[in-house]
């Protein structure tokens, strides 16, 4: 896991990822409607936890990597395909968005542990554990 200043760089380079998709996105002159409907369809991937924290980081992992979209990407500029460049910026743009807040890949051990380091919903959980369920408990 990664903390510190290295932290801080990949979340300011996914920043700087997600500010690049919207300017191509832009310049694409895609339709907004379709980018605010199908920004967190990458989030589908979360449906694997339904199945176990094994299931869900394969199924988040899987949506939530630039491998994918960097293939629609490229296929839709090699044929002219417009919709699936569109695709691939919004999908590019939504994992930028969830690495600059500090969403990062996640490990089988649980959902809040990433290769960022702990989310703050694994925080709060690892936090509640440590006392005694105080935390997430209202007084």
């Amino acid at each position: 896991m990664v903390s510190g200043a290295p932290r801080l760089l990949l979340r300011l380079e996914a920043l700087g990822i997600l500010l690049a998709c919207l300017a191509a996105y832009h310049g694409l002159g895609a339709s907004w409607w379709l980018f605010a409907l199908l920004i967190l369809a990458p989030d589908l991937g979360m449906a694997g936890y339904l199945a176990g924290a094994r299931a869900g980081a394969i199924g988040y992992n899987a949506t939530h990597t630039y491998l994918a979209p960097l293939v629609l990407g490229a296929a839709g500029l090699l044929w002219a395909v417009l919709p699936a460049q569109a695709l691939a910026l919004i999908w590019a743009a939504h994992i930028a968005g969830d690495r600059a807040l500090g969403f990062g890949l996640k490990y089988p051990d649980r959902f809040g542990l990433t290769h960022l380091g702990l989310s703050s919903a694994g925080k709060r959980a690892a936090s509640a554990a440590q006392n005694g369920d105080r935390a997430a408990r209202p007084d």
